[in-house]
């Protein structure tokens, strides 16, 4: 039996490549100088899409485009880029990389909290500046007391909860329900857990459905003293809200690894002292990318060896 055809719309890292042109016919998308017309000609034999969010929006317009697509592996645990309401219309699984990446983001996590509270990258910057001879840095918030709200206490959330337990700070969750089996107090909405809370976390997938979920009333419901940190989707925050909040002093700082339009930032984010951004790094260690790729590859390899898929996403689970 012929090797089934795999198209990858953009780039992935060369030991993905590698392993899908090992095992399949690797279409590469973006090495092609036509490539709406080099998409007409393969596009009947296409049964898999191999993506990261570089593909851009997969979504009908594409599946009506690949009428044998069966399956699209992406690269990632949030799947946001890729509709999966609309795969599972036309009965395409559609696949992530859930738990891999999970210790890497709750530790980038933490991290992002501790250098925001603690102003680490503003007194690196201080030093290297050579500003410490004229004086001492100012004194920064603290760890010590905070009570930390976590917005999605899904795997990644539980593991961030895990370790700053370890700080001696109290912990809360809000989600879409209570869950069984979690010591950790539960809030009903958003406001609520803003309200009891000195930092956020966010922690939850993106999509429509989570769309601004920390907007201009959560963030006043956090207060002066409070932070937010935000390492799930930059969709999760209303953006405009979150600058006029840290500009007018609603809440006291902000710590970033996602935005709304990366790679664009903000101007008046840049200008902040009490800001910390980073580039989208949760996940970006060589380490837990490599795993992320193998489990992009032993998907599509085990779907089309065995007819079943390692990691489907919730709504087509059931293919």
């Amino acid at each position: 039996m012929p090797a089934a055809q795999i198209l990858m719309p953009a780039p992935m890292a060369d030991d993905v490549v590698a392993a899908l042109d090992d095992r399949f016919m690797l279409h590469r998308l973006w090495e092609q100088d036509d490539r709406e017309g080099f998409l007409r000609s393969v596009a009947p034999d296409i049964r898999g899409l191999a993506v990261s969010t570089l593909a851009g929006r997969i979504d009908a317009a594409w599946f009506d485009r690949l009428p044998a697509l069966e399956i699209v592996a992406s690269f990632g645990v949030g799947y946001d880029n890729v509709d999966a309401g609309a795969a599972a219309g036309r009965g395409i699984v559609v696949t992530n990389t859930p738990g891999v990446l999970d210790d890497e983001v709750a530790d980038l996590a933490v991290g992002l909290l501790l250098a925001t509270l603690r102003r680490i990258p503003q007194a690196d910057r201080f030093v290297r500046e050579g500003r410490w001879a004229d004086g001492a840095f100012p004194l920064s918030p603290t760890l010590r007391g905070r009570r930390v709200g976590i917005l999605g206490l899904g795997a990644i959330g539980k593991a961030i909860a895990h370790r700053l337990a370890a700080f001696g700070v109290s912990i809360g969750y809000h989600g879409r329900s209570r869950q069984d089996g979690v010591d950790y107090r539960y809030y009903v909405t958003t406001v609520a857990l803003a309200e009891a809370s000195d930092v956020v976390m966010a922690v939850v997938p993106g999509g429509s459905g989570t769309r601004h979920l920390v907007d201009a009333d959560v963030l006043a419901a956090l207060g002066p003293d409070g932070v937010l940190i935000n390492v799930s989707r930059g969709s999760v925050v209303d953006e405009r809200a979150l600058v006029a909040a840290l500009l007018d002093g609603t809440i006291g700082g902000a710590g970033l690894d996602v935005f709304e339009n990366e790679p664009q930032v903000p101007e008046a984010l840049l200008a902040m002292p009490n800001v910390v951004l980073l580039p989208h790094i949760g996940s970006a260690s060589h380490a837990t990318r490599a795993a992320m790729g193998r489990l992009v590859v032993e998907n599509l390899t085990t779907w089309f060896d065995e007819g079943r898929a390692l990691t489907p996403v919730p709504e087509t689970s059931r293919r």
